[in-house]
């Protein structure tokens, strides 16, 4: 009982985690996951790469591999690494470097390792 208790609270911190993030996306600099301008690669490229690290967690909630507090955990780095990306594209006119890519990349793959060990651990 108190594993489906957890597992619930996980889904609906992953949904307004989610739910905070697309109204974020919503703001005049055109960032966050989902906002997609054919005009910027490097946007679109970093944007769906978030979106998909956030289906990686969405599904190890749901299957039960991560635990609430790996979630909200991982979430929140997803958070912060969204609002760099704002904060990078608000200084570029809504662009971002290539070294400004090649940063959240980074970023984003020391958040990928972390939710595949979660993953593993919780197998």
């Amino acid at each position: 009982m108190k594993n489906k208790i957890s597992n619930s609270l996980a889904v609906l911190a992953v949904g307004g985690m989610m739910f905070v993030g697309s109204a974020t996306a919503q703001d005049n600099s055109g960032a966050g996951p989902g906002v997609v301008d054919p005009g910027h690669p490097r946007v679109n490229q970093v944007n769906r790469r978030e979106g998909r690290q956030q289906q990686r967690i969405a599904n190890g909630v749901k299957n039960g591999t991560l635990t609430p507090r790996q979630t909200a955990n991982l979430e929140n780095r997803e958070a912060n690494l969204q609002k760099t990306e704002q904060k990078d594209m608000a200084k570029n006119n809504g662009h971002l470097t290539k070294q400004e890519q090649r940063n959240l990349n980074r970023r984003e793959n020391h958040i990928s390792r972390s939710i595949a060990r979660d993953k593993a651990k919780n197998k």
